[in-house]
């Protein structure tokens, strides 16, 4: 993760991104270059605007989740990618799991209904995936 300047009256905030369902909810050829698709939306994950649009406390980290043939997108200095080895659902509560586990603020960004009961369960909140990817 990255390592953002943090205030002791900040409270830790990462927000992650089911980058399959974020890529998929605009349909713009995405299934023609998956890691394409990915590596854009990686590139437009902007860490102070979304500390604005989800009013976080604290500039938050970022944490992008892919699977399948998107794969192998390498990380940035402000976007930590996770390849998911099977099911990207399945990683993306593996990751929560962990970070509920350290404390602070998960805001996961998917629209997938019963991955948002999972992670909720976790103590994390779900915002669906206009956040990232306006239309």
């Amino acid at each position: 993760m990255t390592d953002h300047a943090r205030t002791t009256d900040q409270v830790a905030a990462t927000v992650v991104v089911d980058a399959a369902n974020c890529v998929g909810s605009v349909p713009d050829g995405w299934w023609s270059d998956r890691a394409g698709a990915t590596r854009r939306l990686r590139d437009s994950l902007e860490p102070e605007a979304l500390r604005g649009d989800l009013e976080l406390d604290a500039t938050p980290d970022l944490v992008l989740v892919v699977e399948g043939k998107a794969r192998g997108v390498e990380s940035t200095a402000t976007v930590q990618v996770v390849d998911a080895p099977g099911i990207g659902d399945d990683t993306i509560v593996d990751v929560v799991e962990r970070l509920a586990a350290q404390g602070g603020s998960i805001v996961v960004v998917t629209a997938d209904r019963e991955l948002r009961s999972r992670v909720a369960a976790l103590g994390a909140r779900t915002v669906g995936p206009r956040i990232v990817r306006p239309s």
